[in-house]
């Protein structure tokens, strides 16, 4: 009987690169893994290959800049909370010269913040950013079911049979779509109503086609919680806050991380980030295109209870828009909170 060949199976080493990358907090892992393709990456003074591994042996440059691979080791899972201004972009440098959602929020002291998902222009509300690329990759893959929600006033006649095809689905230019809930809320009158609505995905400007493959205009679009993330009554828009450590355990749960403890601020770096953001908020109603007195606008909910579940999804909360109440201390205190049944 003739001896078999054994076979022998080698691991691979060192860590896939676009991870490595993200976890540096350069972009997020898709990101990382485009700029990868487009040859903006080197390994070692060669131009990296999408599937490289790399080790802390391994030295890595971004655009001919060397990066330091032992912040690896070091990283830091920093979560900003922005209440977004309509007029404000969401690119690092637009080449119109618009403003931007970078101009207003602090630079970090280590890598660079990764903005989770978007909003369009004319967009305003709930946007995070993060100093993690693997929280923000996996806080924008669908395959986490992340769902947003958004208060948005529709122009036009509004029936229960059009609600019933954007909750069943309508198909748009780049594929089917639909609401997952949809909730009258109060507020508007006439041909102008408010509605609190929640997708599962971040299409562009989903929201605002599917309303408008329905024959209506949405004239005022919100964007009021991202998954476990509530905009809450006390930020006002063009201001920021960072998340405690508790609500970016929460968040990192949500998407299977362990959690990473955030660095210390001294009080005096915190009086710095005050004062810059005091200075940073005052163009907005001036020179960024927002109308007057909206940034009061809040939107809360009744007692501010987690709110019921679908199925397949989180149901919006109870009530509306309201224009210049705050709302409990429970809704100012407890942002993020965990949705989803234990």
């Amino acid at each position: 009987m003739n001896d078999k060949t054994k076979q022998t199976t080698v691991a691979p080493v060192g860590e896939k690169l676009q991870k490595v990358l993200a976890r540096m907090g350069v972009g997020s892992r898709r990101e990382m893994e485009r700029w990868i393709q487009e040859g903006r990456v080197q390994v070692n003074s060669r131009v990296a290959k999408l599937g490289a591994r790399v080790d802390s042996l391994d030295a890595i440059a971004v655009d001919g800049r060397p990066l330091k691979t032992d912040a690896a080791d070091y990283a830091q899972r920093r979560v900003l909370i922005y209440n977004k201004p309509d007029g404000e972009v969401c690119t690092r440098n637009d080449p119109e010269g618009r403003p931007t959602v970078f101009d207003r929020i602090p630079k970090p002291h280590a890598g660079r913040w990764i903005n989770i998902g978007r909003l369009d222009i004319n967009t305003t509300g709930l946007l995070m950013f993060t100093t993690d690329g693997e929280l923000a990759n996996r806080l924008m893959h669908p395959s986490y079911q992340m769902d947003r929600e958004y208060a948005v006033r529709v122009r036009g006649e509004v029936t229960e049979e059009m609600i019933d095809n954007l909750k069943k689905g309508v198909m748009l230019d780049d594929g089917p779509a639909k609401f997952t809930d949809i909730k009258a809320a109060p507020g508007g009158e006439g041909f102008n109503r408010w509605f609190h609505c929640v997708v599962m995905e971040g299409r562009n400007r989903e929201v605002r086609r599917l309303w408008e493959s329905q024959d209506v205009v949405v004239s005022r679009l919100k964007r009021v919680r991202f998954g476990p993330v509530f905009l809450t009554s006390e930020l006002r828009m063009g201001r920021w806050r960072e998340m405690s450590q508790s609500e970016v355990d929460i968040l990192s749960k949500e998407v299977g991380l362990e959690p990473i403890a955030l660095p210390e601020m001294s009080l005096k770096a915190k009086e710095k980030l005050e004062r810059q953001q005091r200075k940073a908020v005052k163009p907005v109603g001036a020179g960024h295109g927002a109308r007057r007195g909206a940034d009061k606008t809040v939107y809360t909910t009744s007692k501010e209870q987690p709110a019921e579940f679908a199925k397949d999804s989180r149901k919006p909360r109870a009530s509306g828009p309201s224009s210049n109440k705050k709302g409990p201390s429970s809704t100012r205190n407890a942002p993020v909170r965990r949705l989803r049944p234990e």
